[in-house]
C-alpha cells in the first residue's frame, strides 16, 4: 500500500515536474516514490544548498513551481543560505525534508520548524491521515504568496502505509490584484493624467512586471504616452520595442542611457521594488520628477514615490492606456525627438589592464559576440557579476538568472546551472562566477557538467580575490591578506569532471569559445573558461556602491 512520502510525492507530482537535491535517511522513501510512483524526475546534486539552488533557478528560468528535497538535521541546516536567498526573491518552492520523529527530537534533531521561519519560511508538517491534503496546502501556499514552504516529514511516519492516495485538488489561487475602491481608481485616474501632461515620460518595469504577464501591456502604454522605457536588471526584455529602450536602470545602465532617464518628468514603476541598487542610491530620478510606482506590496517600497498604485502590473497598464483614450491623450514625441543610437553602449575597454591580466571589459565584449544567441546566463553574486549585466544581452527576464543578489550571497552558481538546464533544456546555459564563489560552490561543479553538458558554459572571473571586498575595504586600507585568493587552476578543476578547462589570458584564447560553439551540442563537452583579469578595472555599480560608504 502507499506510504505517507508516496501521498507526498504523488500529490506534489500534480504540480511539479522537475525535484532536486541530495538523497538522506529522512527523504528515501519520498524519493523511492518519486522515482516508482510519479512521472516527476528527479536531478541529484552533490550539496543540500545546491538542490535549492537549482530548483530556484529552475523556477527563474521559466520552469514553474520549484520543488527540492533534502534529510532531516545536517542535510536541512546545509539549505538555509540558499532557502533565504529563495525566500527575499520571492521565489515559489516546495522543500520537502525529513523532521524529527513525531516521538520527540534525539540527540542529533535540530528545531527545523523555528530555523526555516528565521528566515521567512514556513512550515507545514504532514501525517498519516493528511499527508496529500497538507502537500496541496503547502504548495496552494507557494503559489499564493510567492514564498518557499517547507514540507517536513517525520521520520516515523515516512514509511507508515496511508492507503489510497486521495484525488488531489487543485490549489485555489488568488486573482491578479486589481485597483477598487474610490482611492485606488482615483490613483489610476491621477496617474493616467500625470502621464497625459507629461513632456517627457518614463516606464520602467521589474521582475513584477514579468510575472503578470505585462510586456504586451506596458508596450501598449508607451506607445500611448510616447514614453521612454527601462528595466531593471530581472526585468530587461520585457517592453516589446526596443528602439526607445534604454535597457537597464541603476550601476548596470549606461552613463548616457542614465542621463536621460534623469531628465524624466513623470516616471511610472511597474513591478519594481525600486532597491538602492536600481535607484542608484537615490540618484537615478531628478528630484522634481514625480515617481508613481504599481505594485503588489501592501505600499510604496522606496521614500522617493510620490504616487502608488496596488495592483498587477498588467491590469493596471490596460487601465492606464484605457484612462488615456478617455483623456484623449497624445503622445509627447519626447522619445521621437531624441538619438538615441548608442545610447545603451558601455566602455570596450583595453586588450590587456596595466597590470598585464585581462580588462574584464573587452572580455565580456568579445565573449558576447561569440555566445550562442539561445542562452540563459545563471550569475553568481561578487564584483564580476556586473560585467554580465552590462556586456551580455538577453532576450526575457527568465533568461537572466541572478541566484543570490536578494540575500546578498555568494557561491551559489554551479548549483543554478542544473536547474537553468532543466527549465531550457535547448538553451545555453552561460554560468557567470568569481574565484571565490566558485570554490564555495565547487561541490556542485560536477552537477553542472553532468546536467548541462554540451549545452554548458561557465566563465570564472579569475581575479585571485574576493573583488568587491578588495574594491571597499581595500581602498578603505584595511588589511588585505583575508580578501585575496592563492590562483587556483579552475580549468583543471573543470577537467577533472569532465569539462573542457581553458585558461584565457589574451583574447585570443577565446578562440576555444569560437571552436565550441561551432560544434553541435552533442559532440562537444561542458566549457569552462578561467578568466585570468585584472582586479584594478572596477564596475561602474562597484563604484557606486564605494562613493555611497566613503
Amino acid at each position: 500500500m502507499p506510504t505517507v512520502s508516496a501521498h507526498v510525492a504523488v500529490a506534489l507530482s500534480h504540480h511539479v515536474d522537475h525535484v532536486f537535491g541530495v538523497m538522506g535517511n529522512g527523504n528515501a522513501y519520498f524519493l523511492d516514490a518519486i522515482e516508482r510512483q510519479t512521472s516527476a524526475s528527479f536531478t541529484a546534486v552533490r550539496h543540500e544548498g545546491g538542490g535549492v539552488v537549482a530548483a530556484d533557478a529552475f523556477h527563474r528560468a521559466g520552469g514553474g513551481l520549484a520543488a527540492a528535497t533534502a534529510t532531516y538535521g545536517a542535510g536541512f541546516t546545509n539549505t538555509l543560505t540558499a532557502l533565504a536567498e529563495a525566500v527575499q526573491a520571492r521565489v515559489p518552492l516546495v522543500l520537502v525534508v525529513g523532521d524529527e520523529p513525531t516521538s520527540g527530537p534525539r540527540s542529533w534533531d535540530v528545531d527545523q520548524i523555528a530555523l526555516a521561519s528565521a528566515v521567512g519560511a514556513r512550515t507545514y508538517t504532514v501525517g498519516r491521515a493528511d499527508a496529500a491534503a497538507t502537500t496541496v496546502i503547502a504548495v496552494e501556499h507557494a503559489l499564493s504568496y510567492r514564498v518557499p514552504t517547507v514540507l517536513a516529514i517525520p521520520y516515523d511516519v515516512a514509511a507508515l502505509d496511508a492507503g489510497p492516495v486521495p484525488p488531489v485538488p487543485e490549489p485555489q489561487l488568488p486573482a491578479p490584484l486589481s485597483p477598487t475602491g474610490a482611492f485606488a481608481l482615483g490613483a489610476v485616474s491621477e496617474a493616467a493624467t500625470a502621464l497625459a501632461g507629461a513632456e517627457r515620460p518614463l516606464l520602467l518595469a521589474g521582475r513584477g512586471g514579468w510575472l503578470a504577464g505585462a510586456g504586451e501591456a506596458l508596450g501598449a502604454l508607451a506607445d500611448a504616452t510616447g514614453a521612454l522605457t527601462a528595466s531593471t536588471a530581472l526585468g530587461r526584455g520585457l517592453f516589446p520595442d526596443t528602439r526607445f529602450d534604454l535597457g537597464v536602470t541603476g550601476g548596470f545602465g549606461a552613463e548616457k542611457a542614465m542621463a536621460l532617464i534623469h531628465e524624466a518628468d513623470v516616471a511610472v514603476v511597474f513591478g519594481a521594488s525600486l532597491n538602492q541598487f536600481t535607484m542608484r542610491f537615490g540618484s537615478l530620478f531628478a528630484p522634481g520628477t514625480r515617481i508613481i510606482q504599481v505594485d503588489v506590496a501592501p505600499t510604496a517600497t522606496h521614500p522617493h514615490v510620490g504616487g502608488y498604485i496596488r495592483g498587477d502590473a498588467a491590469v493596471v497598464a490596460l487601465a492606464l492606456v484605457a484612462e488615456l483614450d478617455g483623456l484623449d491623450a497624445e503622445p509627447s514625441g519626447w522619445r521621437e525627438s531624441l538619438d538615441l543610437s548608442g545610447i545603451a553602449e558601455h566602455q570596450p575597454g583595453e586588450p590587456l589592464a596595466r597590470d598585464g591580466r585581462l580588462d574584464p571589459r573587452s572580455a565580456a565584449r568579445r565573449i558576447a559576440e561569440l555566445l550562442p544567441t539561445d542562452r540563459v546566463v545563471v550569475t553568481d553574486g561578487g564584483h564580476f557579476l556586473g560585467w554580465s549585466n552590462m556586456y551580455w544581452p538577453v532576450a526575457s527576464p527568465d533568461r537572466m538568472v541572478m541566484v543570490g543578489t536578494a540575500f546578498q550571497s555568494i557561491g551559489l552558481g554551479f548549483p543554478s546551472v542544473p536547474g537553468a538546464a532543466r527549465a531550457k533544456p535547448d538553451a545555453t546555459i552561460v554560468l557567470n562566477t568569481g574565484d571565490g564563489g566558485g570554490l564555495m560552490a565547487l561541490a556542485d561543479l560536477e552537477s553542472a557538467v553532468r546536467v548541462a553538458g554540451g549545452h554548458g558554459i561557465a566563465v570564472v572571473w579569475n581575479d585571485a580575490a574576493y573583488g568587491a571586498e578588495v574594491n571597499l575595504y581595500g581602498l578603505k586600507g584595511l588589511a588585505d591578506g583575508p580578501m585575496r585568493i592563492p590562483e587556483v587552476d579552475f580549468a583543471a578543476l573543470g577537467n577533472a569532471v569532465g569539462a573542457e578547462g581553458v585558461v584565457v589570458r589574451r583574447l585570443e584564447d577565446l578562440d576555444a569559445l569560437a571552436a565550441w560553439t561551432a560544434r553541435p551540442a552533442g559532440e562537444r563537452p561542458f566549457l569552462l573558461l578561467d578568466l585570468r583579469i585584472s582586479g584594478e578595472i572596477i564596475a561602474p555599480y562597484q563604484q557606486e556602491i564605494i562613493r555611497v560608504n566613503s
